[in-house]
């Protein structure tokens, strides 16, 4: 079976939970974005978790199935239409042979994920099919889908009572405004100055236009201010550089002090920008729903914390899969 692209949409990738492994090689974990809504949307076509579907940016692609087949979409309120009539998200809706995917206008987030039964059967690259379009990794001979494309589909094994098959708004996450992102603070935290780092906190700060899968900037809240000293060897006379270090996934860098950026499943993993702090895991997903102009609130946070939050999505997934499975 194949699932023929009529439109490609804005920005539409083949993602799954990545490819991680390979960062102390430069190449990034990727992946899907909000890894609970693929997640979701997979166990709601009888896939496997981890099986590689689409992320949708702002819009969805139009799309033709050559056999009947079942799909589900989840994440940012982008609601479906199967022959031009809407139907829900969050919900198995069966496909004929010929019917076509198409979707209304974005409601609310920003990044809604397809799945198929049986899932995307492009070639894994490294353990993946994940797009990482910066390394021409995954997805389509390295790329984004286009139209014209024909993505190949593996065999699907549906799940019964499919007609009822729906994930209830109780159990999905979605993300209010103003956003809280929790923080740990980071190895570099000590270069600010203590009125600074609090200030950091609560200041408000929003969504700027440079937001994509490798991360996300925000604009808004006071500059900050760092501690004064004698540059070290290779750091340079920039404040908020250091001499070049890893990056964590997540972390939080303040280039000139000015504009945080928080880096995300395609970002870099290493340079010369000091790391104030690092949002949680937990919090990550929330963080590819966020659209410009979207207002955000950094709460601080310590290790336990993250880790009780980090148990506390994993329970919410497994709510899901008792859900569904009865």
């Amino acid at each position: 079976m194949s699932a023929n692209i009529l439109s490609a949409g804005f920005a539409t990738t083949i993602q799954d939970m990545g490819r991680p492994g390979y960062y102390h090689l430069g190449i990034p974990m990727g992946g899907a974005m909000d890894r609970f809504a693929l997640r979701c949307a997979n166990l709601l076509v009888g896939n496997s978790e981890d099986a590689a579907g689409l992320e949708c940016v702002f819009t969805g692609p139009e799309i033709e199935f050559t056999s009947d087949t079942v799909i589900a979409v989840t994440g940012a309120n982008l609601p479906p239409k199967r022959d031009g009539k809407v139907m829900k998200t969050w919900t198995a809706i069966p496909f004929k042979a010929g019917q076509i995917l198409s979707f209304d206008f974005l409601k609310a987030g920003a990044r809604a994920y397809v799945a198929i039964a049986g899932g995307i059967d492009t070639p894994p690259i490294l353990d993946s099919r994940s797009t990482y379009g910066i390394g021409a990794l995954g997805g389509i001979e390295g790329r984004a889908v286009q139209t014209g494309d024909a993505l190949p589909i593996g065999t699907a094994t549906l799940p019964v009572h499919l007609d009822t098959r729906s994930i209830p708004a109780t159990m999905r996450r979605s993300v209010k405004t103003p956003t809280a992102l929790r923080v740990v603070p980071g190895l570099y935290w000590h270069r600010l100055t203590n009125e600074s780092g609090d200030q950091f906190f609560q200041d408000r700060w929003k969504v700027a236009s440079e937001a994509d899968r490798m991360g996300y900037r925000f604009g808004g809240g006071s500059p900050l201010t760092f501690v004064e000293r004698e540059p070290p060897f290779g750091a340079g006379s920039e404040p908020s550089n250091i001499t070049d270090a890893c990056y964590p996934y997540g972390s939080i860098q303040v280039p000139g002090g000015t504009e945080p950026i928080i880096l995300h499943r395609d970002a870099v993993s290493g340079g010369g920008y000091c790391m104030v702090g690092t949002v949680i895991s937990a919090d990550m997903d929330l963080i590819g729903q966020l659209v410009p102009g979207d207002e955000v609130n950094f709460v601080k946070v310590n290790m336990h914390t993250a880790l009780k939050a980090r148990r506390s999505r994993a329970e919410m997934l497994d709510t899901v899969r008792r859900h569904l499975n009865g």
